[in-house]
Order: C-alpha cells, then structure tokens, then sequence
C-alpha cells in the first residue's frame, strides 16, 4: 500500500513541490496510523505503528524517515553539542528540514547526482572548498557507492577541521572488504554487493584501516543492538554499527 502511494505521488506532483509540502501531502495518509505506542523522534509524530516494508524497515508514515535517520538524529542530539560549519552528504528529506532551520549551524548539504534534496553539488572525490572548513561531517551511505573510496577519504580528512567529527556508516560484512572494480553491469553488482550502485561491501576492520591510510586516527565504533529504554519506541534498528572518526 505504501509503495504505491509513493509511486502515485510521484508520477502527479512535481519534485519540487513534493519535497517542500511533503508532510503536508502525507498527512492524510499518515493520519490513520496515529497513536501512542511509538514517536518518531525527528517529526514528533505520535504512531501506534510505524509503516513496516517487506525488507522490516520502519518507515515514519508522517515525514518519511527511515530507521537509520531517527537513530543519526538521536546520536547527533545525545552526543553532541553542533555548532559552525555542517556537511551532510546525500541528506534524507526529513533530517534536511530539521537541520536546515538549526540556527545554530551553518549547514551545508550536498548531493552529487541531485537524486535527494540538497543545496551544494559536491564530488567526494574532489570537494570544491577550502582546507578545514567543516567542524563536523555526515557520510552516511556513500563511501560504497564510490569506486576511488581512498581519494574520498583523503578529501573528507582535507576539508574537516582539526578535532572535528566524522560520522560514517555502510553496509558492514565480516572479514575483509569485498570488492571488484571490474563489476560493473548493475544486476552483477546487485548479486555481489547487495545494490545495483554500490561497488564494495566494507567490514568494520577494514574500513577503519582505510581511514587510518587517510592519516584519521583516532576512530571510535558506535555499537547498538537495542534502544536503552524501550527497543521499539523510536523503530530504531536494532543492530547497527557507526564509526565516529575525529581528525
């Protein structure tokens, strides 16, 4: 049911117009999924359920936010303190409003293929600003979308202050990093990586290793396996791995 309301969307409103009213056209759709049993805590709505997808993603049927969006908004509030200079690679449409209308930071969103709402057009590989501009960074399920992951990190190191924080997260594996650049048809990407853009499945290990070969050292994994006081009251995911990297 979901899904199709989304493609209906879609195909009648303009993008436009659909990222900027979008709870507004949600609305009355959402509005039968009201309750007290869970919050979402980026939009505040009150659900008795979250819309679940057959992949046992919780969705927020009022602002569209994914189980890993809530849980980043969570970290972002419960450990920090933001202020200055914010870049945020490929936003979702839901924490791109929340962070927009911070006062407190100078918000900088960016998405390279303009598929998600954003307001800069930066290459990874080559981000177009100066040395130490941003004091905090948020990559989120980009780094196994690129094949020259290395030149990517060394521009995250470049363009973040010192002691700024760099959040990261990916698809994690066991072992080592799987990954072949020669793999290039989408349907052979989806069966080896899981997605048909993605060029790599990273391990935690290796990950860290190559952020170290990009001079961060001090990196810190985020381990969750279910929320402190109730597991389910958020949809948060109940398995999931961030690396929190300071320069």
């Amino acid at each position: 049911m979901y899904e199709r309301v989304k493609k209906v969307l879609k195909k009648i409103i303009p993008k436009d117009l659909l990222f900027r009213y979008e709870e507004k056209i949600r609305f009355p759709f959402a509005i039968q999924y009201y309750g007290r049993n869970h919050v979402c805590n980026i939009c505040n709505a009150h659900l008795r359920k979250f819309i679940i997808l057959d992949t046992g993603e919780k969705i927020c049927p009022y602002c569209g936010s994914l189980s890993r969006t809530r849980r980043l908004y969570k970290i972002l509030l419960d450990r920090f303190d933001l202020k200055g200079n914010i870049l945020h690679f490929s936003p979702s449409r839901s924490l791109y409003r929340r962070l927009k209308k911070n006062k407190s930071i100078s918000y900088f969103s960016t998405d390279f293929e303009s598929e998600f709402i954003a307001d800069f057009q930066y290459d990874i590989t080559a981000i177009s600003v100066e040395d130490n501009l941003f004091d905090f960074i948020i990559c989120y399920h980009i780094l196994e979308h690129i094949e020259n992951d290395k030149k990517a990190m060394s521009e995250l190191y470049r363009v973040l202050k010192p002691n700024g924080i760099l959040l990261i997260q990916t698809p994690f594996k066991d072992g080592e990093i799987y990954e072949d650049l020669n793999i290039k048809d989408p349907n052979e990407r989806l069966h080896h990586f899981g997605q048909e853009d993605h060029v790599r499945v990273y391990s935690v290990e290796g990950l860290k290793n190559r952020l170290k070969e990009s001079n961060f050292t001090n990196i810190q994994s985020l381990e969750f396996t279910s929320d402190s006081t109730n597991p389910s009251a958020n949809g948060l995911l109940t398995e999931e791995t961030i690396l929190e990297v300071t320069k």
